[in-house]
């Protein structure tokens, strides 16, 4: 896996954020900014996100982009499947295991299912946890740091 999954996750929070505030659609530029990645990255995220049904995307003035559904009905595996694809979670052998070694065929046996079994329990994980749940947890958190904020009057 690779960082395409955290970058688009974190789009998705932040139109959920802007959603549950009732603000205006984000553009990819805003997006970008907060990634602290270019918008192309984000442009490329997003077609992969729309042919998902994740998101809307509006071109012109007072465009941008907006969930496409409702935030408790998008779950964190939907943006993994949508952006990763079929994307190995754990890398597996590059060229096989050496078939002259009798060793190697049974590890690499061994291994497949002991990381059958954690990419099984990562993709529940993620299934179990909606947008909607996110931007909440997300809402706390910003309130809590701007409370220790103003009370270290920073």
């Amino acid at each position: 896996m690779n960082c395409r999954f955290t970058m688009a996750a974190h789009m998705l929070g932040m139109l959920a954020c802007a959603a549950r505030e009732e603000r205006c659609s984000l553009t990819s530029e805003n997006m970008a900014r907060s990634i602290q990645t270019n918008p192309v990255v984000v442009r490329r995220l997003l077609r992969d996100l729309a042919r998902a049904g994740l998101v809307e995307t509006k071109r012109g003035v007072g465009g941008g982009v907006s969930l496409a559904r409702g935030a408790e009905d998008i779950t964190l595996r939907d943006v993994y499947e949508a952006v990763e694809e079929d994307a190995e979670l754990l890398g597996r052998y590059p060229s096989g295991p050496s078939q002259s070694c009798d060793l190697a065929p049974v590890v690499a046996e061994y291994l497949e299912e002991v990381v059958g079994r954690a990419e099984s329990a990562f993709k529940e994980s993620l299934e179990e946890t909606t947008v909607a749940m996110m931007s909440r947890g997300l809402g706390a958190r910003m309130r809590r740091r701007s409370s220790r904020r103003r009370a270290s009057g920073s």
